[in-house]
């Protein structure tokens, strides 16, 4: 208080200080919004990531086939993962190649959508979903054609490229098993994948904040 020559005296204004827990919570609903904003102009399915991811996907199955194709030969195995085991394996039930083409292909799948989940700040699990819609929708192209101008055009059966192998004998219980384990077994790895790319984002989030 101020004291004035009369006697009297004048209140002095303090100054008024936010408490810390309502400055935390402004700057948490602060970044909520601005983070609902981000999302809302660049969330969804990222085209361009979820490509690279699906290249990804089939570079680490060829590398795993080739690696696995290898030690199968050095130690003087029958057992094959191509495009053509898969589809007699469909029909038998052959247990150790189907089961090898699953797990290289849910690896492959995997990768590929950690990486589109990476490059992409948001949806992460929307970006593995795209890998291996684009692996779907590039299968179901090359299968199609394949059928119409013949297996010259089979790019499987040329390159041995197991990416999303779908067996030409469905009618089979056989070949139903191994088509729904490939198809779901890819879409969960490559959801999963695209999940843990994501969590880089909030991790640099969580520092940031």
């Amino acid at each position: 208080m101020d004291r004035h020559d009369d006697g009297s005296q004048t209140a002095v204004a303090q100054p008024v200080t936010d408490n810390p827990s309502d400055v935390r919570e402004r700057r948490v609903d602060e970044e909520r919004a601005l983070e609902a904003r981000r999302r809302e102009e660049f969330g969804g399915l990222n085209l361009g990531a979820d490509f690279f991811g699906w290249l990804v996907a089939v570079a680490v199955t060829l590398l795993l086939t080739g690696i696995i194709g290898a030690i199968l030969t050095g130690v003087n195995s029958s057992v094959s993962i191509t495009q053509d085991e898969a589809e007699r394996s469909a029909g038998t039930i052959g247990i150790v190649s189907a089961i090898l083409l699953l797990v290289v292909l849910m690896i492959g799948y995997y990768f590929g959508g950690y990486v589109a989940g990476r490059m992409s700040r948001f949806d992460g699990g929307r970006q593995g979903l795209g890998v291996w819609l684009i692996g779907l929708v590039v299968t179901a192209l090359v299968v199609v054609v394949g059928l119409i101008f013949g297996n010259e055009y089979d790019v499987f059966r040329r390159v041995d490229l197991p990416s999303m192998p779908i067996p030409t004998d469905t009618a089979t219980a056989g070949g139903l098993i191994t088509l729904a384990a490939v198809v779901l077994g890819t879409l969960l790895a490559a959801t999963v994948g695209g999940k843990a790319g994501q969590r880089y984002h909030r991790k640099v989030d969580r520092v940031v904040v």
